[in-house]
């Protein structure tokens, strides 16, 4: 059986890595900066890690013990179109990929892109207001396949 994205990353301690380099690269742009100029939560790299391995196929650590999709994408909604920075995070995830050595098999690397590209635009654009958000959103899972029904 193939193991998940999450597994042939590298598991918790790569995942929780490139959650850190994707923050730090996302610190030093002058665009993409600008969401985090109010401060974030004080575990804010090992919560995004949980929501991104839960995806990937890990451990649901985050929708067991700390949120769920719903409020995730009401965080993100509202902010109206802001495609330089979509792409600029795009771009500073696929560096930090680098950064912290996930294995840079094509398969890997092209599923891990899309995933990203694709959750970006979800967060970001699929709602006008946080309040058009409805609850209790599933949390997508993302595999070798992309992911069905969004």
């Amino acid at each position: 059986m193939k193991p998940t994205i999450f597994e042939a990353m590298g598991g918790w301690d790569t995942v929780l890595a490139l959650a850190e380099a994707w923050h730090h690269r996302c610190l030093a742009d002058p665009i993409l900066a600008h969401p985090f100029e109010g401060g974030v939560h004080p575990q804010h790299t090992e919560r995004l890690a949980a929501y991104w391995s839960e995806q990937l196929g890990g451990p649901a650590v985050y929708t067991n013990s700390i949120g769920d999709h719903s409020a995730v994408v009401r965080m993100h909604t509202g902010n109206g179109p802001h495609e330089q920075m979509d792409g600029r995070g795009v771009a500073a995830f696929a560096l930090a990929l680098d950064d912290v050595g996930v294995p840079s098999d094509p398969d890997l690397r092209f599923q891990l892109i899309a995933w990203f590209t694709w959750a970006t635009a979800l967060l970001n654009h699929r709602w006008t207001r946080p309040d058009d958000v409805p609850g209790g959103l599933p949390l997508p899972m993302w595999g070798w396949e992309g992911t069905e029904g969004w």
